[in-house]
């Protein structure tokens, strides 16, 4: 099976099966990470610029690993150094780094929708290491795959979203990918954090629950959102503590869920206001595992959208 998109801008707009491609190809390139040579030639020759406009350190790590171990050449473009603080457009930053013959296109952009725009005119293929509020798919598809390594299916299960859903692009694509695969999403946050059509978000929509202890009674894994500050206009909760008392994950919440369930965090990690030092380290966290499938996630998008196809990763293994 080929993967037939140009760009990934988001789990919106994929099918359940081209989901399950990808994770199937992540699986295949997990191996490379193990080997002594950390390295495949599959994007020998295809040229990669990575445009971060927001700071990152697990997504830009991440896709640049994924790349270096493809064999892709690499660009790395830095705002803080480049012509947009003399006022270059976002249009213009990127048909420049085009002219110089890059095949594919990273970017991570504070503004929603900035990779669908910048799909209307580029050549180049684009992937969405995160959009403003809008989504952030890989980071939807290195959680689903950490969860189908821990259960071998995805279908049925319970997945609880907690924190700043309004402002979470990792949420939404949460969301949109876990609801295609048959799991059954709740989410639970402050009344002030939620936005009002989330609801009838994803395939059939999602349940939303404002008493913690209700929202994760049932469930069969936690993700932990991040509240962020740096996109809220004013402050939506009375103080990180208050925050805490309520919606934080902490050993004694723990107590209320089943012996199974496991517990996700996208990061950065605010410990100690959406989840206490002893759960981020403890048993039942995959948090680490999760940035470990990163590596392997990013890696088949890349290596998917250059036009390659997931049978074609067993052939290069050994």
């Amino acid at each position: 099976m080929q993967f037939k998109h140009k760009n990934l801008l988001g789990l919106e707009e994929l099918s359940s099966g081209e989901i399950e491609l990808i994770l199937d190809t992540a699986d295949n390139f997990k191996e490379v990470s193990e080997r002594v040579i950390k390295k495949v030639p599959a994007l020998r020759g295809i040229t990669i610029a990575n445009l971060f406009y927001e700071p990152s350190t697990r997504t830009k790590i991440s896709f640049e690993l994924a790349e270096k171990r493809l064999s892709a050449d690499i660009v790395n473009f830095s705002k803080a150094t480049s012509s947009v603080t003399k006022g270059e457009s976002l249009r213009d930053t990127a048909e420049n780094i085009e002219a110089m013959k890059v095949d594919i296109v990273v970017m991570r952009h504070g503004s929603s929708g900035a990779h669908k725009f910048l799909s209307e005119f580029l050549n180049a293929s684009i992937v969405n290491a995160g959009d403003g509020q809008h989504e952030h798919p890989t980071q939807a598809l290195l959680d689903m795959l950490t969860l189908r390594q821990r259960w071998g299916t995805l279908m049925g299960k319970k997945v609880t979203i907690i924190g700043d859903i309004m402002h979470s692009r990792v949420a939404r694509s949460n969301i949109w990918g876990l609801t295609k695969m048959g799991v059954k999403v709740t989410i639970c946050g402050p009344p002030t954090m939620m936005p009002a059509e989330v609801a009838s978000m994803g395939e059939g929509g999602v349940k939303v629950e404002y008493d913690l202890r209700k929202a994760i009674a049932d469930a069969d894994a936690i993700n932990i959102l991040r509240i962020q500050l740096e996109r809220q206009k004013s402050k939506l909760f009375p103080s990180f503590r208050e925050y805490f008392a309520v919606f934080g994950i902490s050993s004694d919440i723990l107590k209320n869920v089943q012996k199974d369930c496991i517990i996700m965090h996208p990061g950065p990690m605010n410990r100690g206001v959406e989840i206490s030092q002893e759960v981020a380290d403890g048993e039942r966290s995959v948090i680490l595992p999760q940035v470990t499938n990163g590596v392997a996630v990013r890696m088949a998008v890349l290596f998917l959208i250059a036009g390659g196809r997931s049978g074609e990763t067993k052939i290069r293994k050994g």
